[in-house]
């Protein structure tokens, strides 16, 4: 199964970098240039295990997610529930480490394309593609980390 990886170390605690990490509505479109639109399903108003996220990226495409794991200021993992035709599974996972002051951050996508056939094509075509958009998704996110009025803002929205 395919997988992409994205690291990078911040200076803000891990508690505080795993909240800017979930926030979700207007304020998640401060920070992350992947999303158009994401609220929670089910009448959820948080993130949790079990809850399910409706995403619409800015290309337009949508993903019903689920979190299958969550622990605050650790780690967040999400599978896809259903998602664009061209993903058979998708799943993403993020961690948050203490690290000489800062957090060091480590966000991964596993996936497979189907139609089965064209995986030999399609995977690393999806590899590629997915990779560059979680480099510019973790550096958006790291310099969010590096606003202080952001940071500030999260505080106050809380």
């Amino acid at each position: 199964m395919p997988q992409v990886i994205a690291e990078r170390t911040v200076r803000l605690d891990a508690a505080t970098a795993f909240e800017l990490s979930q926030t979700t509505g207007d304020f998640r479109l401060k920070w992350d240039p992947f999303i158009h639109s994401q609220h929670f399903e089910g009448g959820a108003t948080r993130a949790a295990k079990g809850v399910r996220t409706r995403t619409r990226s800015r290309m337009g495409l949508l993903m019903i997610s689920e979190y299958v794991s969550f622990v605050p200021g650790k780690n967040v993992g999400m599978k896809m529930v259903a998602g664009p035709w061209f993903f058979a599974t998708f799943g993403a996972g993020w961690r948050f480490a203490e690290s000489d002051g800062g957090t060091r951050l480590v966000w991964k996508y596993t996936f497979t394309c189907t139609p089965r056939f064209l995986q030999p094509l399609a995977n690393p075509v999806g590899k590629w593609l997915l990779g560059r958009e979680i480099e510019r998704r973790i550096a958006s996110f790291a310099a969010a980390c590096d606003d202080p009025q952001l940071i500030a803002d999260l505080g106050a929205s809380g």
